[in-house]
């Protein structure tokens, strides 16, 4: 099918890794790995602008402006000295480190602080060309954890006492929930439901699936996240794409790339909106009232091309996957199923946040100590670029909000990740973000191992 065909640069990379990793196992040659393996020393930090933050319908390059490029960083870890850089007027401590993985973090009614911790899991000849390749250095590609941890804060002054292990044996969790007395898991393949009682410290039983999801995707689309509605009568869920650009055939796509609705008993299941490559990050609008998401967008475009973004979410409103992007721009590797009838009803997202930069964490920020302009504006957890020539994300954006709408451009807010950008190295790789009931905010660092703490200087 010609389809099939059309998204070559990925396929290309992944079968040459895997050439080179059959080579290699043929000819029992294990120093070819340890050298390529090898980390090159760190130099001083480099600045990275990304311009693409500032794109509009209206100003984007042509497909293919630029070559695709195939550029992973590092991950190095954190020095014990080291810590992202917040602007003045704020510090940033450890909230927890030494930690698997850390990709998700809720806070309940009472408190206390859940993070989920969960990776992509790859497996046989895929696994050892992912390590000879860049990308192996990028991320953790050993077994998942599949656990969420909770920090409980007795004391309330922002330090947690207590650590549990509150649910395990989970298939690669991200989202989670309460409702009344019920706490909810998203895992890859389902969303389960468990007894729960405020101020237990371990889920007990196994649970019950109440809604079936499809499981895995491409790259790092296996997140599923879920909020409920404030009234708590619906809850909703994020559901990435399984290809890029629908390159295994859109039968593929079943119930993918939507955000979907369903009632707390999984019941009622319904497409809230479509066309949304990889929609993570949730949240309400405190204005408003909308639902926002983060949307992480396709790929092999070129350097500028597609603009990650966040968007108010307009229930039955299509955004374009795969068929168009940012507005009715039609992808030129649909052109053997091109509908252009969904091209022309795609909806143009609200804030553009950069090609490439991975943006999947969203929050809003309902504290009160924080300053005045940033009171109702959005954090943006940017996880950060493969497919960029130079390093893009790799931090935390603020946009800021009046009366319910974006009033101003993206702004950096939480920066210092990258390590040395001439050598790609990085030390940690934020995806996960929350305004906490204190008004402090949580960071989610899955590569770094830690959960960072922002607060306002008092």
């Amino acid at each position: 099918m010609v389809i099939i065909y059309h998204n070559t640069a990925e396929m290309k990379r992944t079968f040459f890794c895997l050439a080179i990793a059959t080579c290699l196992i043929s000819c029992n040659n294990p120093s070819a790995s340890k050298n390529q393996s090898a980390d090159s020393s760190a130099s001083a930090s480099n600045p990275v602008v990304d311009t693409a933050a500032s794109l509009t319908p209206d100003s984007l390059p042509a497909p293919f402006a630029t070559p695709s490029a195939n550029n992973y960083c590092k991950v190095i870890g954190w020095p014990k000295e080291k810590t992202p850089i917040a602007p003045a007027g704020f510090t940033v401590t450890r909230f927890a480190d030494s930690l698997d993985n850390p990709r998700w973090i809720y806070q309940g009614p009472n408190g206390d602080v859940f993070v989920a911790e969960a990776n992509t899991e790859v497996t046989g000849v895929k696994k050892i060309a992912a390590k000879l390749s860049a990308k192996g250095k990028s991320q953790k590609l050993s077994k998942s954890a599949n656990v969420v941890l909770l920090f409980r804060d007795g004391s309330k002054d922002g330090v947690y006492e207590q650590q549990y292990l509150f649910a395990s044996n989970l298939n690669r969790p991200l989202g989670m929930a309460i409702i009344n007395n019920k706490f909810y898991i998203a895992n890859t393949d389902a969303l389960i439901q468990y007894n729960y009682n405020p101020g237990d410290t371990v889920l007990t039983g196994p649970g019950k699936t109440i809604v079936s999801l499809p499981a895995g995707g491409y790259n790092n689309h296996w997140t599923r996240n879920i909020i409920p509605s404030k009234s708590g009568d619906k809850l909703f869920i994020s559901v990435g794409s399984g290809s890029n650009v629908a390159e295994h055939g859109l039968a593929n796509e079943k119930r993918r790339a939507n955000i979907l609705q369903v009632a707390p008993d999984g019941s009622g299941e319904q497409v809230y909106a479509s066309g949304l490559r990889n929609p993570v990050g949730m949240d309400w609008e405190p204005v408003s009232g909308k639902l926002w998401t983060a949307v992480n967008e396709r790929d092999e475009l070129g350097d500028e091309l597609v603009p990650d973004y966040i968007t108010s979410v307009k229930e039955g409103g299509f955004y374009g996957w795969p068929y168009a992007y940012f507005g009715q721009h039609a992808d030129p590797r649909m052109k053997n199923e091109p509908h252009p009838e969904l091209v022309a009803k795609t909806i143009v997202p609200d804030v553009s946040v950069g090609a490439h930069t991975a943006s999947l964490g969203l929050s809003f920020y309902t504290g009160k100590t924080f300053p005045a302009q940033y009171q109702g504006g959005a954090f943006v957890a940017q996880h950060g670029s493969w497919n960029k020539s130079a390093l893009a994300g790799y931090k935390v954006l603020f946009v800021p909000f009046r009366n319910g709408q974006p009033s101003a451009k993206p702004t950096d807010f939480l920066t210092g990740f990258i390590a040395n950008a001439a050598n790609n190295e990085v030390y940690g790789r934020p995806v996960g973000v929350i305004t906490l009931q204190d008004g402090s905010l949580l960071i989610a660092d899955d590569a770094g191992n830690t959960i960072w703490r922002v607060q306002a200087v008092k």
